[in-house]
């Protein structure tokens, strides 16, 4: 019996971050994402015939260097040298080496991008522009008037089952990024019509083999997240007329229309961050610069001097 291929010094590597990052229930998509970035890094490396072992701050800041001019985005850089710092830091830990170059290696400077935020009338002509007329628009109903009244992402939309909903308690229970649980309240408008569309559309578009999805297309499937958009952007095109503002309506916007309305009306930061599901305040406070903008905004239409 031939005796097995001996492990490459990155293939040994990039399988201990593998295990790492399912270890610490990283999301599937950021989990994808890290392992390609380190998996490109691994070749880059291989081509110039260094190990890990042989990886300095040096090194990283030509292989920086290199994604810059090829004008990869400063956003893609920075997360490439966060899969780093994961990748050494899984070094470190099994002892094969003692330091961490990546920590040393600032990441490039990203834009300050700010969300894209509806106004509370340019949600209501979305909403209220969905009739009651079929079982599809009775779902859509449901389906929007829930992510904006909870925050919801459009992947935690879709993965929601019957289940997920408390009536009696007003809330949806939401499975989140790297698998963690929270409760959301559910609001009046969203309980209600989840209640015409469990009542009156749900038992229409369920199949013999009863998907316990919340949310079904209609060949009884559980809906995608790109189902989610295209409907979505269905409604807000035929909203347009009265409300120019949903010509770049998306889920994510609804989500950030969430928070952002919260923060008008007087919620605590604290509060909003636990309902969204984030894992640190500083993601949260992004909102905070949204309201700062909107009242520069104010000041300078309004302001006599301004």
């Amino acid at each position: 019996m031939p005796a097995p291929a001996e492990i490459s010094p990155w293939g040994a590597a990039l399988e201990a971050f593998d295990r790492d990052l399912t270890r610490r229930a990283v999301a599937e998509k950021t989990h994808a994402a890290y392992a390609g970035d380190v998996g490109h890094f691994a070749a880059w490396a291989s081509d110039r015939d260094l190990d890990p072992t042989a990886i300095d701050v040096r090194v990283l800041r030509r292989y920086a260097a290199g994604l810059a001019e090829r004008g990869i985005a400063p956003a893609t850089i920075a997360r490439r040298l966060a899969a780093l710092r994961g990748l050494f830091r899984t070094q470190i830990e099994a002892g094969a080496r003692a330091d961490n170059p990546a920590e040393l290696l600032s990441s490039p400077k990203r834009a300050q991008r700010l969300p894209h935020v509806l106004k509370a009338s340019e949600v209501a002509a979305l909403l209220d522009s969905i009739p009651a007329a079929t079982p599809l628009d009775l779902r859509d109903r449901a389906l929007f008037e829930l992510a904006y009244a909870c925050g919801l992402r459009a992947e935690e939309l879709v993965t929601l089952d019957v289940e997920s909903l408390d009536f009696d308690a007003e809330s949806v229970r939401v499975e989140g990024k790297g698998g963690k649980t929270r409760l959301v309240p559910l609001g009046e408008h969203a309980r209600q019509a989840l209640e015409r569309y469990l009542a009156r559309a749900r038992p229409v578009l369920e199949t013999p083999d009863g998907d316990r999805a919340l949310f079904l297309s209609k060949s009884g499937r559980r809906l995608s997240t790109s189902d989610v958009r295209r409907r979505l952007s269905t409604w807000a095109r035929r909203a347009l007329a009265r409300a120019p503002g949903l010509a770049r309506a998306h889920p994510h916007a609804l989500r950030h229309s969430f928070a952002t309305h919260l923060l008008d009306g007087g919620a605590d930061l604290r509060a909003i961050q636990e309902l969204l599901g984030h894992a640190t305040i500083s993601t949260t406070q992004v909102y905070t610069r949204v309201e700062s903008a909107r009242l520069r905004s104010t000041y300078s239409r309004a302001h006599p001097r301004a």
